[in-house]
């Protein structure tokens, strides 16, 4: 059987959710596949193409998603090289599951977390705390504090200050980010928790309710999975993230460097 049939034949078997999850499991030998947690998209999508412009032998694979669930993707044998997550807490499993390569770890941008509703919105937000008290506050979208960062970040603050509760007896879970920020945009939840670099997205269609502090900085760390076959272009992708030339892509869609720089 030829490559191309071979190629073909494990494609023809991929059925449903799992369709991306083949196509990228035949992937090519000049394919460099990252997996970043979706507030990163469109800032990575960027990046991607400065380093394909710069390595025209290599092409940039992305793969968006909470950053739990890309581990997992890890864990269980999808094809990855570069693992970006939206928190420690994410990347610290990572190592523990000897998923990545210890050393290669590097925090390169922080974000802040913020309360949005939707942008014709005639709430008045005194506090995020007596918001979610309002009785026309009936849909609060958060993403799931089990796989989601920005939901653990959610649960942590407003654990802190004593209005966790509140929130979570009006959550509608969110898988990832974009998907709490599309519940709010499209006017099927009354408010919600997503990152300021998400909110800057959609000006029209959602506004900055109130910021809200973390018990812990927003930090995004990247790493080398281990067992790339591609670890010379991983490092290289991460070198190009961490360098004037990340950071000034980064910065233009709202992140701030990393604690230090």
């Amino acid at each position: 059987m030829t490559a191309v049939r071979r190629r073909l034949r494990t494609l023809a078997l991929c059925t449903g959710a799992v369709v991306a999850l083949c196509a990228q499991s035949a992937a090519r030998a000049d394919e460099l596949v990252v997996s970043a947690a979706a507030s990163l998209t469109n800032a990575f999508r960027e990046v991607a193409t400065a380093f394909e412009q710069a390595h025209p032998n290599t092409k940039v694979v992305l793969n968006f998603g909470a950053s739990d669930v890309l581990l997992q993707q890890i864990v269980n044998g999808a094809p990855a090289d570069v693992f970006a997550s939206a928190d420690e807490t994410a990347m610290d499993k990572a190592v523990e599951a000897k998923a990545v390569v210890p050393h290669t770890r590097h925090d390169f941008a922080t974000n802040s977390l913020v309360m949005i509703v939707p942008a014709d919105s005639r709430l008045k937000v005194p506090s995020v705390g007596e918001t979610i008290a309002l009785p026309q506050v009936k849909r609060i979208a958060v993403g799931d504090p089990a796989s989601v960062p920005v939901g653990r970040y959610t649960k942590a603050a407003l654990q802190q200050e004593g209005t966790w509760d509140a929130v979570s007896a009006k959550a509608v879970l969110a898988a990832n980010v974009r998907q709490a920020l599309d519940y709010v945009a499209r006017g099927e939840a009354d408010a919600g928790f997503v990152y300021s670099t998400d909110a800057a997205l959609m000006p029209k269609k959602v506004k900055i309710a109130a910021t809200v502090p973390t018990a812990q900085p927003v930090a995004y760390p990247i790493a080398q999975v281990k067992g790339s076959a591609h670890a010379a272009q991983a490092d290289a992708f991460a070198a190009l993230v961490l360098s004037p030339q990340g950071q000034a892509i980064l910065a233009k869609y709202g992140f701030k460097p990393p604690a230090g720089r």
